[in-house]
């Protein structure tokens, strides 16, 4: 909970005027029965007139229109605090969620971050405006009544005090085990999250080999697994309510009945049994009240645990001080040297990678799936740091540069990169400055500009949700836009070709070698045809390098290098 109560430290004074307020009322609410016992005691046997009883009951009526007004001002209080609370760890959970290095993604999953983006944060949602009502309320009633019944009569107050311990004690051993079973439904619920993503993302592939009956298999089984805990959290955390209004009624009966008894015996009056009632049913909603604080506390405290996870968790890529790796001069623009990496299994990605790009100069990587190309585009851009090893770009270790510095030198399309819904123009623009001007051209370089200007609408057109509305090759042509819009120094195209034909694909490298920009280019494809006119060709497999020159030496070094070129191009050259 110290979480929470940490972002709402600015929100200190804003809560006590609230809590103020909710006192104020609740404090005029205990007085409501005391009157009533006044009238029905004091008033009705000794006075009787009907103009006392008026006057009497107006003030009831004034307390009772006063408490609710207090009421209804802290309540909009409290919503205001919870919102405005909520607001500030969305926004750092969702920031801090960006910033995560590609091995914290790993270990917390996609899934899961976006279950404690949205259900985490609402559970701390609900108990911050939950507790603000009813942290002050609650106990003030309950003690409050506690103290009037035991003025009034303390007999019967005892009485009914007898069952309070035994409702805190199961109030509190449920509670503590009740946290176990939300942190179990939490995760079930990554899991569940972690199906419909997989299954929204590839629902056409699913439809295309009729597998829509074994993914609803799936998906029940996650959801039967979600059910079943929230089923044991549920029946556990439900005991609770049954209790205490078991003990609670047990303890109006016996107040009913000694009072009753008390009254024939001249010990007690008419009014004050009245009274004691009413008191008794607050004191079991404010123990109900508190119960279900508790219950929501619980909850809250699992949700604000799994926040503060991500939120709190360690920057991973710390920028080092030069000095650790000092700037070498004189050196090819891009390094690796002697790089190994593994990820969090243990198993090696890579081994051993070293080779070096001239700035300006044009990088091919091809491999199998998994040999490691896109690892070792991760290492270069810092996504991960190296097991072993350097990476450095003009003749600086990567761990040296500031992530914006770093990241704003690259220009990326990936094969499974993203499009949202809105025009084509901010599609492409992604947010940065960047003119018309400068969006058209890219797209013409991109061989984009064709099919763009084909619609009605033009640059303005409107894509849906994932760009459904657009083929696999429009799709990549925008995203390679995209990363040349930037004109960044150096452009990354990670198996960006693959849903291009072999006419457009060709048509996109000789408009990228002629657009006049001295950027450094990173091409990785499984065709030979995307990377065969670059100048260092790296082939991968099983992360270690099996192959490493220039078309033409891989054709006569590297027996795989020549085999995929036979089999792709039948051993003719492409322009």
């Amino acid at each position: 909970m110290k979480f929470i109560f940490r972002y709402l430290k600015p929100y200190y004074g804003a809560m006590l005027v609230g809590l103020a307020i909710k006192c104020a009322g609740t404090l005029i609410e205990l007085a409501l029965p005391y009157i009533l016992s006044y009238i029905i005691d004091e008033i009705v046997p000794n006075d009787g007139r009907l103009s006392m009883i008026v006057l009497w009951g107006g003030g009831m009526v004034l307390c009772a229109l006063t408490a609710w007004l207090c009421n209804v001002k802290a309540n909009r209080m409290a919503s205001k605090v919870a919102r405005d609370g909520s607001l500030a760890i969305r926004h750092d959970l969702f920031a801090r969620s960006m910033t995560l290095s590609g091995r914290q993604v790993d270990h917390f999953t996609i899934p899961s971050l976006e279950a404690r983006i949205t259900t985490d944060t609402y559970n701390v949602h609900a108990f911050i405006g939950r507790i603000q009502r009813l942290g002050v309320r609650a106990p003030l009633l309950l003690m409050g009544g506690v103290i009037v019944t035991l003025i009034m009569d303390a007999f019967l107050a005892l009485v009914m005090l007898a069952v309070l311990p035994v409702i805190f004690a199961v109030v509190y051993l449920v509670s503590r085990y009740g946290s176990k079973l939300y942190t179990n439904v939490q995760r079930s619920v990554d899991g569940m999250i972690r199906v419909v993503r997989e299954d929204a993302q590839g629902i056409r592939v699913i439809k295309a080999l009729s597998r829509v009956p074994h993914e609803h298999a799936r998906y029940d089984k996650v959801n039967k697994r979600l059910v079943a805990d929230e089923k044991k959290a549920s029946i556990t955390m439900g005991f609770v309510n049954p209790a205490m209004s078991l003990l609670m009624n047990l303890g109006i009966t016996f107040v009913v009945l000694l009072g009753a008894y008390r009254v024939m015996g001249g010990q007690t009056e008419p009014g004050k049994i009245v009274a004691f009632t009413q008191y008794f049913t607050m004191i079991s909603t404010a123990t109900l009240s508190i119960t279900r604080i508790f219950m929501m506390s619980t909850k809250s405290a699992a949700s604000a645990k799994r926040i503060a996870e991500v939120v709190d968790a360690p920057m991973d890529l710390e920028v080092l001080p030069e000095s650790a790796y000092p700037k070498r001069e004189n050196e090819p623009y891009i390094v690796f040297d002697d790089v190994s990496f593994a990820y969090e299994n243990g198993k090696d990605m890579l081994k051993h990678i070293s080779f070096s790009l001239p700035r300006g100069g044009t990088l091919g990587i091809i491999g199998a799936t998994g040999s490691g190309k896109t690892t070792l585009i991760s290492l270069l851009m810092r996504f991960y740091d190296v097991g072993e090893g350097s990476v450095r770009i003009g003749g600086r270790d990567v761990r040296t540069i500031p992530a914006d510095e770093l990241h704003g030198m690259f220009g990326i399309a990936m094969q499974n990169d993203f499009l949202y819904a809105d025009t084509i123009a901010e599609n492409i623009r992604f947010g940065r400055e960047i003119g018309r001007d400068a969006i058209v051209r890219a797209a013409k370089t991109a061989q984009a500009d064709g099919f763009i200007s084909a619609l009605e609408d033009g640059y303005d057109h409107m894509l849906t949700q994932k760009a459904t509305n657009l083929s696999g090759g429009q799709k990549q042509r925008l995203l390679i836009a995209r990363a040349l819009a930037g004109e960044s120094d150096i452009l990354i195209l990670d198996d960006s070709f693959s849903a291009l034909d072999y006419k457009t694909d060709a048509a996109l490298r000789k408009a990228i070698a002629q657009d006049g920009k001295a950027r450094t280019s990173v091409l990785v494809a499984q065709r030979v045809s995307s990377v065969m006119n670059a100048d260092l060709i790296l082939v991968l497999e099983e992360g270690e390098i099996i192959g490493l020159g220039t078309h033409e030496q891989l054709l006569q070094t590297c027996e795989i290098y020549s085999e995929i070129h036979q089999s792709q191009m039948g051993g003719s050259l492409l322009d």
